[in-house]
């Protein structure tokens, strides 16, 4: 069982109010050391989930994000993310969708879904929920997910998108450019020794919802297999 340290979340604390080149490379060793807790604590989730799931990221370091920031196109010039993220893949050309985890005191957070889905996934999803809507309805109140994350966001277009009908009874579905599912943790939860199990209790919720996607993604709109 892994742990995520008060020593983590204070790095990144204290980065977020010096983040500069020359406090990063005094801290070192605390950065290292935080990134090592995060990965065990990875692993531990990845464990858990594969007992469950089938997870193409094999290891906790291998899946973390950078925590440099590309300034040479943002606003913000500051040179470090002041988080630790990571992302896991399920395995297969079957099993779609992906998880996302952000680690920042008094910001972190679970995702899991559809983040960019390529153009032509994206029309069929729209092409399910235009034909298959009550279903998706059925999916997205389930009790299990509905009590577990925030209500399905992500970025949409203003109307009904091109070819379907702006009437259409699941127009907000069908509007979404993303299909997102997010849940919120506190610090307290963050430290706590049961951590890990709780993320995984969460992206488990999504499961029901994931295999009717993978389910949608790899067959066509006469159901057979594209794969």
């Amino acid at each position: 069982m892994a742990v995520l340290k008060k020593d983590t979340l204070d790095f990144l604390q204290n980065l977020s109010h010096n983040n500069n080149r020359e406090w990063f490379t005094e801290n070192k060793k605390a950065y290292t050391h935080a990134q090592e807790n995060v990965a065990q604590f990875i692993d531990d989730v990845i464990s858990k989930m594969n007992e469950h799931d089938d997870l193409e990221t094999t290891s906790g370091k291998k899946s973390l994000f950078r925590i440099y920031n590309d300034v040479r196109f943002k606003k913000d010039k500051t040179p470090y993310k002041p988080r630790f993220a990571f992302g896991l893949k399920r395995a297969t050309d079957y099993k779609r969708g992906g998880y996302y985890m952000h680690i920042e005191p008094g910001k972190t957070m679970i995702g899991c879904g559809f983040f960019a889905p390529n153009p032509q996934d994206l029309l069929r999803i729209r092409k399910d929920i235009e034909f298959n809507y009550e279903e998706w309805y059925d999916l997205l109140n389930g009790a299990n997910l509905k009590n577990t994350f925030e209500p399905l966001h992500g970025d949409a277009v203003k109307t009904a998108p091109k070819g379907f009908d702006k009437d259409h009874p699941a127009v907000e579905l069908l509007r979404y450019k993303q299909y997102i599912f997010k849940k919120d943790f506190t610090d307290k939860e963050v430290l706590s020794e049961n951590f890990a199990q709780m993320v995984n209790d969460s992206f488990k919720a999504i499961r029901p919802w994931f295999d009717y996607m993978s389910e949608v993604l790899t067959t066509d709109l006469n159901g057979e297999s594209v794969l």
